[in-house]
């Protein structure tokens, strides 16, 4: 259902100028689509949407210009993997140490790979921590981070 949705979105901004998500979720619920805001919310992000300046001074949700494809994607899981020293965990924090000076780049590899169950990141220089949303997010993600690092 979330990709015919998401297929729906896609088809809607490209057909006409929808400058809010209030918009879009009428043109949604015309298409026989329930939904929320919170969920049109995530898809919008999922589909990487901008806002962008139309040539009448209002706004419409675009497909984004930026090349963020599987490519970036593995340039940054490539980062992560090789300046991961440990990770561990404790409740529904993640603690992930990193080679001197690779915390900041391994926190937004993490950040980058759109993770569920993770709340942010923070690094210092060879120290980051992922706040999870529970604490079995943190055991799944660590059980995950270990496999990766084999």
């Amino acid at each position: 259902m979330k990709s015919v949705r998401q297929r729906a979105i896609l088809d809607i901004i490209q057909s006409r100028d929808i400058d809010t998500q209030e918009q879009l979720l009428e043109e949604l619920r015309a298409q026989g689509f329930t939904t929320t805001q919170a969920t049109i919310s995530r898809d919008i992000k999922d589909l990487r949407l901008v806002k962008e300046l139309t040539g009448t001074g209002s706004y419409r949700y675009a497909l984004s210009d930026r090349k963020s494809s599987a490519a970036s994607d593995t340039r940054l899981r490539n980062i992560f993997k090789e300046g991961v020293v440990s990770v561990d965990v404790a409740q529904n924090i993640v603690v992930v140490r990193t080679m001197p000076g690779l915390a900041s780049a391994a926190c937004s590899a993490l950040d980058n790979m759109e993770i569920d169950g993770v709340v942010g990141t923070l690094a210092g220089d060879d120290t980051g921590i992922l706040i999870m949303r529970d604490n079995a997010s943190a055991q799944q993600f660590n059980g995950e981070v270990h496999k990766l690092l084999r």
